[in-house]
């Protein structure tokens, strides 16, 4: 039985992680593009600075920040536009899990001085790397990358043919 219901997640989960990967990859490259920027790159390194309470209450703002959002989208579906707010509810995850990761990446050495943050961390990442190993080993994910690769191709294909035509 248990058997059953890991191969009945493997496609959701598949297309979870998919779905974050893929996001994350355009989003990192945003963020990597921001560094850059003088204003930008200043107030990463004040957000670097930060004492472990603060990072760990910086940590936690998107989570904050984004559920008025997220409500706006449930009200969007309740009133009968639920394609505008399935596409409300996709763009704040895909944000705030590339806000979220990009802000662990800055505070992660503050908040690794948090004892039970480090605990927590120490127990959930082998946890997880068996989960993603797993999601990874499966056909879902295997066709997914396929089906993403072949959708990046044709979008970089289009893109060249239209703006780069001499």
């Amino acid at each position: 039985m248990l058997r059953f219901l890991i191969r009945l997640l493997q496609l959701p989960l598949a297309l979870l992680v998919l779905f974050y990967e893929w996001g994350w990859e355009t989003l990192s490259h945003v963020f990597d593009w921001l560094a850059k920027r003088p204003l930008w790159r200043a107030m990463e390194n004040a957000i670097r600075r930060l004492p472990p309470w603060g990072a760990m209450l910086l940590f936690a703002l998107p989570t904050v920040l984004l559920f008025p959002v997220k409500l706006a989208a449930l009200w969007l579906i309740a009133q009968g536009k639920g394609t505008l707010g399935v596409i409300v509810i996709i763009g704040a995850k895909l944000v705030g899990t590339a806000v979220v990761a990009r802000l662990f990446n800055l505070t992660q050495p503050a908040l690794m001085k948090l004892r039970w943050f480090a605990a927590i961390y120490h127990w959930f990442i082998p946890w997880k790397d068996l989960w993603l190993d797993a999601i990874r080993a499966s056909w879902p994910w295997r066709v997914g990358r396929v089906i993403k690769y072949r959708v990046k191709r044709a979008v970089v294909a289009a893109y060249n043919k239209i703006f780069r035509r001499a």
